[in-house]
This record gives structure tokens, C-alpha cells and sequence, in this order.
């Protein structure tokens, strides 16, 4: 279900990400690995649709990182409230099937989920509700301006 694009391994399932992550933490076992998962949506007025980007980055902390992006398109959402948590929707969904997958591969590495919602602007009033959801998964919750996973990454990949 889930097909991941890396701009240095080319087109990937969650499977090929996760043996990816594996072999990265193998090669480097002194270092730190931190994994986000987060998701941003770009509406596109004229085409009626919204764009749908959810990015895994691997920080290989004080060596830089790697990620993986999925793309997907829906039908056009009025709602930024409905967007906002299709947006956790999609990350807590591939959060866990990540984790799921790390685990198959004997690696067991907490997962940050990066949320495209902060104390200023429009998504403010949802904060709460959306980080408690996030939480009570059992995953760590970042908002901004912390959440470069997906006001930075995934962010970028709505765009085209």
C-alpha cells in the first residue's frame, strides 16, 4: 500500500524503507538514529483535489539523515480541520506500520510523529486534540516550529 520515493534509492515499499533504516543502524552502531514520520497536504484549487506527503527521516544525529516520501492525491477537502487529521492519520499509519516492520527486522527505534500544526495560525485550536491522539498511540508528538518532518520535508514534495 505504501510506495516511498528516496532521492538516493529511487522507489521503495515499507518493507525495502525498513531493511533501508536497518542496514543504515547496522553500519553505524555507535551512532544515535532518530526516525520522524511526519505528513503535510497541499489543496490544488483548480484540479479539486488535495495532495497528501508523508516523509520518513532517519537523523543520523551529527551525520545528517536520510528520507522517504510518499505521495498521494484525494478529493478536494473544504475542511482544514479534516485535513489536519487525515494529516495525523497518515502519519500515525505509517508510524506503525514502520514500527511494525523495524521490529520484523530486530530493530526496535522509538518513532517522533511530526505534525503540521503550531500555537500561531489557523491550526491552533486543534493542537491539543491532535497531540493527545498522537500520544495516546504511544508516539512522541512534535508541533512547530519542531516538526521540520512535515512543515519542511513533506512540505516541500506538495508543491509539484
Amino acid at each position: 500500500m505504501w510506495t516511498f520515493m528516496s532521492p538516493t534509492r529511487g522507489t521503495m515499499n515499507l518493507d525495502d524503507v525498513a531493511a533501508d533504516i536497518t542496514a543504515q543502524v547496522a553500519r553505524y552502531p555507535q551512532d544515535v538514529f532518530k526516525i520522524m514520520v511526519g505528513t503535510d497536504s497541499q489543496p490544488k484549487w483548480g484540479e479539486r483535489a488535495v495532495v497528501f506527503v508523508t516523509a520518513v527521516i532517519v537523523h543520523r544525529v551529527g551525520h545528517g539523515g536520510t528520507y522517504y516520501v510518499h505521495r498521494e492525491r484525494q478529493p478536494y477537502i473544504p475542511s482544514l480541520r479534516q485535513r489536519m487529521f487525515m494529516e495525523a492519520s497518515y502519519s500515525l499509519q505509517v508510524g506503525t506500520a514502520l514500527e511494525e516492520a523495524l521490529l520484523r527486522a530486530g530493530l526496535e527505534l522509538s518513532i517522533e510523529v511530526h505534525l503540521d500544526v503550531g500555537d500561531h495560525g489557523e491550526t491552533k485550536q486543534w493542537i491539543r486534540e491532535i497531540v493527545a491522539w498522537i500520544t495516546a498511540n504511544g508516539y512522541e508528538a512534535r508541533v512547530k516550529p519542531d516538526s521540520f518532518g512535515a512543515s519542511k520535508v513533506a512540505d516541500r514534495y506538495t508543491k509539484q
